[in-house]
């Protein structure tokens, strides 16, 4: 690999310091992108990240980085709109049935890619950065993928809500088997849980965090 111009290495030590995402011109980032330490997202709004090696090199010798900008979803569809569903939507949003799963899986399929391309190791299992700042999209995109049904207008299933702990998020279901159903679903998606009692009227939640080792 040729060695890096200072512009070049300013971006890498620039970038973000929990997500990888970099700025810069367009030829700088191919730049850094035909040198592999770096990747162009393949979804909008295509914004680059460190790969692995990116990592490696901005730590051997990272300068301070500035405040990071907002980080790019994981997946947004093709028409460039997506929310995950937390269950807690007062009327029905987006598509439904089988265009709805192909939206899901595809976000899915992205979020999974952005784990491999910003985690330092290049994991695929182990949540990233952006879904530790995203808590309830990521938790309800896991959720979801998995098959689990969200809450709706007119259908009971599961909501995910924020908690006052840092890096959780509740999970509720109206069935004991629905609720062991979403912790089973977190736990495969890389997120750790424990199961609670509410402290009023006797339900049951989850509280889940993503996982970090």
């Amino acid at each position: 690999m040729k060695p890096l111009t200072a512009a070049q290495r300013r971006i890498v030590e620039a970038a973000d310091p929990g997500t990888g995402r970099l700025s810069g011109s367009e030829a700088q980032l191919t730049a850094l992108v035909r040198a592999r330490l770096a990747f162009r997202h393949p979804r909008p709004p295509h914004a680059y990240f460190l790969t692995s090696a990116g990592h490696r090199v901005r730590d051997e010798g990272a300068a301070p980085a500035p405040p990071p900008p907002e980080p790019s979803p994981p997946a947004p569809a093709s028409s460039g709109v997506f929310a995950a569903r937390t269950g807690t939507e007062t009327e029905p949003t987006g598509a439904e049935g089988p265009a709805r799963a192909r939206e899901v899986r595809s976000a899915w399929e992205g979020l999974v890619e952005l784990r491999r391309m910003t985690n330092p190791d290049g994991t695929r299992d182990r949540p990233c950065a952006w879904e530790r700042t995203h808590l309830v999209q990521a938790a309800a995109l896991a959720l979801e993928a998995a098959g689990c049904g969200p809450a709706g207008p007119d259908r009971e299933g599961y909501r995910v809500s924020p908690t006052p702990q840092p890096e959780a998020v509740a999970v509720r279901e109206p069935t004991a088997e629905g609720i062991r159903a979403c912790a089973t679903a977190l736990e495969r998606a890389g997120w750790q849980t424990s199961e609670h009692a509410e402290r009023r009227g006797g339900g049951r939640y989850v509280l889940a965090s993503p996982r970090r080792v």
